[in-house]
This record gives structure tokens, sequence and C-alpha cells, in this order.
């Protein structure tokens, strides 16, 4: 077991074309003014070369009055009748009861964009009992934004689930499925009525909201979600089944369910609004192969790191591509599933750290991620650092100002017909400068990437407000908008001055490349 945590902190802890861009601005060097043009469709063939600029947050990770949440269940005190098991969620950052003062914020800031998350577990609190004034909030947030000029993109699960999906107190679901526990996905009777339970909320939310809301992402990070939930244990329901013993019978059908629940939430999207953009986004990394410290050319760690990406990122996109499933990831397809084949109209990136991964040989390390056999490490000196000043104290990571590149010119390649997203980048930082200098440095990193002919159709910064951030509670702060917990009071960091010149302008211009930009070192994170 202790191996298996070692493992999860590396992996968990984690017009209408743009201006041309030159040699000298690919490194920043020149310094030109990188242009972007306007909003369009994120998955239609007439939203090619558009751009849009937007936020993200969460629902759990941002609402008060969310005791619904198998992640309150989780994190509330035993003393107060909870399991304890990381640091407490309690009221957010007070985003549900300051919603709507919240999107005034998303205005100074200029964007195009508000990516949220709407609550199933403030919807449906108790299986089959829907709370009507939890549907109004929501509606008057997306009337809010629109009425800004805001577009909303709605994320339908994002971690977190009502209790009843898969009680934490009970994982062993002794009694079987039932209205208090459906037993989770990994269960046999109860993993398919939570598929059946997801499309339903889907549907729920289409019909409510359709009017309105035109862009939908079915699940966050899909596989991060497995691995907190069923692999490692390190979140509710806290199964970890990563192992010899449990892998195929219990954490490759909730792989399985987690698919098809995505793509019934699809098709239930689609049957209410046949031209809506329905997407997921995915956990990427910048992937190492490393031996002692440097990066290794040796076959055995070529290999292992396309085993473990292949795990972590594209085994799950190739399924609801395909409609093909590797049930042992050996990278060959074992089923077939028509039902999910062509189920993604958009990707959303997400891209925060670089991690090592070598061929841990005959014996496994405390490092060694089991099943799929590779070693895995998240910061140097395990591989050569970049810059030290890419190292994030507060997530034990190095994040690389300008990794987003190289990865969406490989996705590019890869799945040439699929438009891309930025969905979240960001950086955990005291400083406002730094999190300003990420904002710039992401949006070069892109403006190469759509010079070189990908299809990237937006950026979405993480985050609107510093919030909580699930094992690390709320210690790390991403938000342009600070939060003083004591008070709930927003203030904004240096980055939103930056962001919101950015948006408004619709260009990063060269005076903010030569202050923020560039590929040498960031801003040195302040003491404390």
């Amino acid at each position: 077991m202790q191996r298996l945590i070692m493992a999860a902190a590396v992996v968990l802890l984690p017009g209408l074309l743009t201006t041309p861009v030159s040699a000298d601005e690919q490194t920043g060097s020149g310094r030109a003014a990188i242009s972007f043009p306007r909003i369009g469709s994120p998955s239609a063939p007439w939203g090619a070369g558009s751009f849009r600029f937007g936020v993200s947050a969460s629902a759990t990770q941002t609402e008060d009055r969310n005791t619904n949440t198998d992640w309150y269940r989780w994190t509330l005190p035993a003393a107060d009748g909870g399991l304890g098991r990381s640091p407490f969620v309690g009221d957010g950052v007070d985003g549900y009861t300051l919603a709507l003062s919240d999107i005034d914020l998303l205005a100074a800031l200029r964007v195009d964009s508000y990516r949220f998350g709407i609550e199933w577990a403030r919807v449906e609190p108790r299986r089959g009992r829907i709370d009507e004034a939890a549907l109004v909030h929501y509606g008057r947030v997306i009337d809010a934004l629109l009425a800004r000029g805001i577009r909303p993109v709605v994320v339908i699960h994002h971690f977190a689930n009502p209790v009843w999906v898969d009680d934490p107190e009970d994982p062993g679901c002794a009694d079987g499925p039932g209205d208090t526990n459906l037993c989770g996905l990994e269960h046999p009777e109860g993993g398919p009525l939570v598929v059946r339970e997801m499309a339903e909320h889907a549907t729920l939310l289409a019909e409510r909201f359709g009017d309105r809301v035109h862009e939908w992402v079915t699940l966050n990070e899909p596989m991060i979600y497995l691995l907190f939930s069923h692999a490692f244990g390190a979140g509710p329901p806290g199964k970890a089944d990563l192992n010899t013993a449990n892998f195929a019978g219990r954490f490759v059908p909730a792989v399985r369910n987690y698919i098809a629940a995505h793509a019934a939430m699809y098709r239930a999207i689609k049957a209410v609004d046949r031209r809506a953009g329905v997407g997921l986004t995915a956990s990427v990394k910048q992937y190492v192969a490393v031996r002692d410290g440097r990066v290794s050319t040796e076959p055995r760690d070529r290999a292992a790191l396309d085993r473990f990406r292949w795990f972590f990122e594209l085994s799950f996109l190739t399924s609801v591509r395909a409609g093909t499933f590797d049930a042992d990831y050996d990278g060959r397809p074992d089923e077939w599933h028509p039902e999910w084949r062509d189920t993604l109209d958009w990707l959303g990136i997400q891209l925060y750290d670089r991690t090592g991964v070598s061929d841990p040989g005959a014996e496994p390390g405390p490092n060694t991620l089991p099943v799929i056999n590779v070693n895995v490490c998240g910061v140097p000196p395990c591989y050569p650092a970049l810059d030290p000043s890419y190292f994030v104290p507060d997530m034990n990571y190095e994040s690389d100002p300008q990794g987003l590149y190289p990865v969406l010119t490989d996705f590019g390649r890869r799945f040439p017909n699929l438009p891309l997203m930025v969905t979240e980048s960001g950086i955990a930082s005291a400083s406002g400068k730094r999190r300003a200098e990420f904002v710039v440095r992401a949006l070069e990193a892109i403006g190469r990437a759509r010079a070189a002919g990908v299809d990237v159709r937006g950026y979405y910064h993480w985050s609107l407000l510093d919030n909580f951030e699930w094992l690390a509670g709320y210690t790390p702060r991403f938000g342009l908008y600070a939060v003083d917990r004591a008070t709930m009071r927003r203030t904004p960091t240096e980055a939103v001055g930056v962001y919101a010149r950015i948006a408004g302008t619709r260009t990063l211009s060269p005076q903010l490349r030569r202050e923020y930009g560039g590929t040498g070192p960031l801003s040195p994170e302040p003491a404390r």
C-alpha cells in the first residue's frame, strides 16, 4: 500500500487566422505581437481558425453549503461525523452564494467564455429527488453570463458525486445497489445503474439549459478521477484497485463504465440539441524517459513511457473516438463498442507538470505503478530540471511555461480532425507576477502551435479564484483573484490586469511579451 501511495502522489499531484509567427517569435526573442481572432464554435467546421479567451472553475472546489457531495463526506472531520480523510472542503470560497457577483470579476477580465460546473449532488441530493431551487440558481448564473456577453461552457462531472452514487462510508456496499448507495462504477450491477443515472442527469441539464448552453464537457480529466477514486483510494469512494488482484475485476470495469457514461451523456445531450458541441477534458503531461537522473534513450525506458502514456491518456481517448476498449492495456483493442464511437466533438487539453518515466526492471520500487509496471517521478533530480524557477513548491512538481507547444502539436498530429482547446492552464503561486508570466507564456506557446497549423480554438485559465485543490486543500493558490477565506474577499492579482489587456485587445503585445514572456526563468516564488 505504501508503494501505491507514493506512486499516487506522483501521478495525481499533480480575421479568422492568427498573425504568422516568425522564428524570433517562437523563442520570444523577437517579441512581435501575437493576434488572436474572435470566438467561434469549438467543434463545427466554421469554427476553424477562431479563438476564445476564458476562465475555468469547479463547483466542488468553490461552492459553499455543498454538503451532499462525496468529497464533503470524505473530508469532513471525524469528530464532526465525517471520514476526515483529507483536508476539509468546508464552504469552499462561497462560490454558490457569491456566484452572481463573481460574474463581475469575469466581466473585468474581458473574457469570452466561462467554463464551470453544475454540482450533481446539489441538483439531485437524493436519488430521484431534484432540487428545483438549485436548477433555478444555475439558470440565473447562465442568464447573467449571457447578459454580460460571456458564453457558458458547462461541465457535468468534475470528480464529485452525490453520496448515493458510491457511498465512501460503505465502499464494500454490503447490501448491494440501492437508492442510498448504487455501489459505484466497478460494481457488476451498480455500475450500469450509475451510467444510466449520469445519462439521465445530462438529459435533465440539456432539457433545462440547452436553449442557452450549447457547449458541454461530459467528464473532466477522466483518468485522474479514476485514479483518485478507483486506483489509489486517495479520494472518495476510496477504492484502491490498481493491483494484480483487483485490476481486471474491479478497476477495468470502472473504466469501462466511465467511458460508457461519457458516451451516454454525449448522446443524451445530442438528443436535445443535435448542434451542441460536446467534449471532454484530458489531463496530459510532458513525459520524459529517464534513468539515473538523466534523459534516457534506452528502448526499455522509451517503451515504459509509451506504456504509461497509453494507460494515462491515449487509451480513453481512443475508446471514445474508435469505439474500442483495451481491457489489458497492451495497446491492442479487446472489445468493440460501436455505441462509443465518435462521441467527441472537441478535446480539452489540461497540462500542469512534467513526469519522468522509466522501466523498473525485475524489482519494483517505491515509485512503481503496479500492473502497468512503470516507474514514475514528478520532480528533479529524477530528471534534469529545465529551470529551477519552474518548480512549483505547493504542488511539488515542475511546470514548463512553454510546455503547451509540444503537447498541442503532438495531439494535433495524433488527432488531426479533432479541434482542441486548452481548458485549464495555470500555476500555483503566492506571486501575482508568476501567475501573469504563466498566462503570457502559455498564450505564446498556443500562438506558436496555431501558427504551425494546429486547430487550437481557445484558452481557459485555471482558475478564476483561489480554491480547494483536492488532496492539497487550500494551500495552492491558482486564482487570477486571490481569496481571503476568513472574509471571502476577492482581490485581483497582477495577472488580472495582464489577462484583461490580452483578452480585451485580442493581442499579446510586444510590451507584455517583453515583461512577462519568453523562455527564461520565472519570477521567484516568495519565501514563506
